[in-house]
C-alpha cells in the first residue's frame, strides 16, 4: 500500500531523514516510533506529499505521490494532524465537510455522495451529538474524532495521524486507538506516531523505530522493542513486560541508578515481586537466571520476555530430584542469589536448604513475609533471612552490588 524508498529530507543543512525506506501493507496498523526529532512528524508530511524528499520516492496504490496534483494525493491520503485547535467557531458538520474538498469541484455544492460521505464519517466516529455545535466549544478528545472524521470523510485508503494520543487522557487515548484499530479492521490503513511505546505495542500490528535520521528497526513489536535497541535509540534503561490483560508489551524506563552490575545473579521467587527484582537486576546488565517457578507466573513471563530460558516447575507437585538438581548448580554457579518472595510449602522446602549453600544472599520483600510461607517453615525461612541482605524490588539492584562486600544489613531492610 505504502512504498518508501530511500527517502532523504532536509530542513537548512540539518538531515532529518538519511536514505530511509519503509513498506507498509494494505489493511494493516503501523506505528513510527522514536525520540523526539527522529522525524517521525517528517516521515508522516512526506507521505502525504505535504513535503518533498530531497532524493528517494514514495508510492501509495502504486502512484508516486510527488508526481500527484494535491487534489489527487488527498484522494490516496487522509491526514489528522497533531494539532486539532480551529481558528474558526466552525459547526462540527462543517468541519467534517471539509474531508470532501478532494472529491469536488472549487464552485459545486454537495452532491448525494458527499452527503452520505459526512453522515457515515459522523456516525462512525460517534460524534452525531457533536454535529451541530461550533468545535471550538469542544474538548481536546472531542475534536480529535471531528479530525478523524473530516479524514475519513475524504475516503481515502491510508490514513496518516501524527501523534493522535497526545494531550489526551487515558480514557480517550484508548478510545482514539480503538477507534483506528477498527477502522483498520474494516480496510483502512493506518500509519500514526505514538510517543507512548506500551500504547504502540498494543494497538500496532508493526512498528518502525526511528533513531538518528534512520528507521534502526521495523517489524511486530515485539522484534522491534528490545532493551538494547531502546537503550541506543532513547538513551534509556527500561524494561519490557508482558500486560497480562493485553498480552502486548509494556514498556517501563527506569532511572540509572547503579552501575552495570558485572555479577551473576540467580533470581528465586513468585509473582509480581519477583517479576519486579528480575526487570530491576537485568536492568542493571547483572548476568541473570531464574527459578525454579510454575508455567505461567509472572516471574516466568518476565524472564522469557527477557531472553532469559527458566526453570520451571509442576505447581501441583512436590519439587522432583531434577529441579532441586538444576536448582543448586545455578546456585553454585552465582555469585549472588535472590530470594524474591517465594511461595513456600512443604512441597518445595527444599530450596531453603539450596539457597542456605549459597555464599551471598538477597532477600527481596515488599511487606510481611509470612504469608507466602507455610507456618511449619517460618522459622526456617527466618535463618536464611537472619543472614541476607534484606531489601525492596526497587533497591535491589544496589544490594546485589553490595552483597559480600558489607556485613551490614540496609537501612531500609523490613522487620519481623
Amino acid at each position: 500500500m505504502i512504498s518508501v524508498a530511500d527517502v532523504t529530507v532536509a530542513y537548512g543543512d540539518a538531515t532529518v531523514l538519511d536514505s530511509v525506506s519503509l513498506s507498509v501493507d494494505a489493511g494493516t496498523f503501523v506505528g513510527l516510533v522514536g525520540p523526539n526529532g527522529a522525524g517521525k512528524t517528517t516521515l508522516l508530511r512526506t507521505m502525504s506529499a505535504a513535503l518533498a524528499p530531497e532524493t528517494g520516492s514514495i508510492t501509495v496504490c502504486g502512484e508516486d505521490v510527488q508526481a500527484l496534483s494535491a487534489k489527487a494525493a488527498s484522494r490516496q491520503v487522509a491526514v489528522v494532524p497533531q494539532d486539532t485547535t480551529v481558528s474558526f467557531s466552525f459547526p462540527v458538520r462543517d468541519l467534517v465537510a471539509m474531508g470532501r474538498t478532494p472529491h469536488r469541484s472549487r464552485f459545486t455544492t454537495a452532491r448525494p455522495e458527499d452527503h452520505r460521505a459526512i453522515d457515515d464519517a459522523i456516525e462512525r466516529v460517534g460524534i452525531a451529538d457533536l454535529a451541530d455545535r461550533p468545535v471550538d466549544e469542544l474538548s481536546g478528545g472531542e475534536r480529535q474524532k471531528v479530525a478523524i472524521a473530516r479524514a475519513l470523510a475524504q475516503e481515502t485508503p491510508v490514513l496518516l495521524l501524527d501523534e493522535p494520543t497526545a494531550s489526551l487522557d487515558v480514557n480517550h487515548q484508548i478510545e482514539t486507538l480503538e477507534l483506528v484499530r477498527e477502522l483498520v479492521a474494516d480496510g483502512k490503513t493506518a500509519v500514526a506516531a505514538i510517543h507512548d511505546l506500551s500504547l504502540a505495542a498494543r494497538y500496532c500490528d508493526e512498528l518502525a523505530l526511528l533513531a538518528g535520521g534512520d528507521i534502526v528497526a521495523s517489524g511486530e513489536p515485539d522484534s522491534v522493542l528490545t532493551r538494547p535497541r531502546l537503550r541506543e535509540s532513547f538513551d534509556a534503561e527500561t524494561v519490557l513486560t508482558r500486560n497480562p490483560v493485553t498480552e502486548s508489551v509494556t514498556v517501563t524506563p527506569l532511572a540509572q541508578s547503579v552501575d552495570a552490575l558485572d555479577r551473576r545473579v540467580h533470581v528465586l521467587g513468585n509473582g509480581s515481586v519477583a517479576a519486579r527484582t528480575l526487570e530491576r537486576l537485568a536492568s542493571a546488565d547483572a548476568a541473570v537466571t531464574v527459578g525454579p517457578a510454575p508455567p505461567g507466573d509472572a516471574v516466568v513471563e518476565t524472564a522469557r520476555l527477557l531472553g532469559v530460558d527458566p526453570l520451571l516447575s509442576d505447581p501441583y507437585t512436590a519439587l522432583d530430584e531434577a529441579s532441586v538438581d538444576s536448582l543448586r548448580a545455578h546456585v553454585a554457579e552465582s555469585d549472588v542469589v535472590v530470594l524474591a518472595e517465594p511461595h513456600l510449602s512443604a512441597g518445595n522446602s527444599a530450596v531453603l536448604d539450596v539457597v542456605a549453600e549459597a555464599d551471598s544472599l538477597v532477600v527481596v520483600e515488599d511487606g510481611p513475609w509470612r504469608a507466602s510461607v507455610a507456618g511449619d517453615l517460618h522459622s526456617r525461612y527466618a535463618q536464611v533471612r537472619e543472614r541476607a541482605t534484606v531489601t525492596d524490588p526497587e533497591t535491589v539492584a544496589r544490594a546485589v552490588q553490595a552483597a559480600g562486600q558489607t556485613p551490614e544489613r540496609p537501612p531500609n531492610s523490613y522487620q519481623d
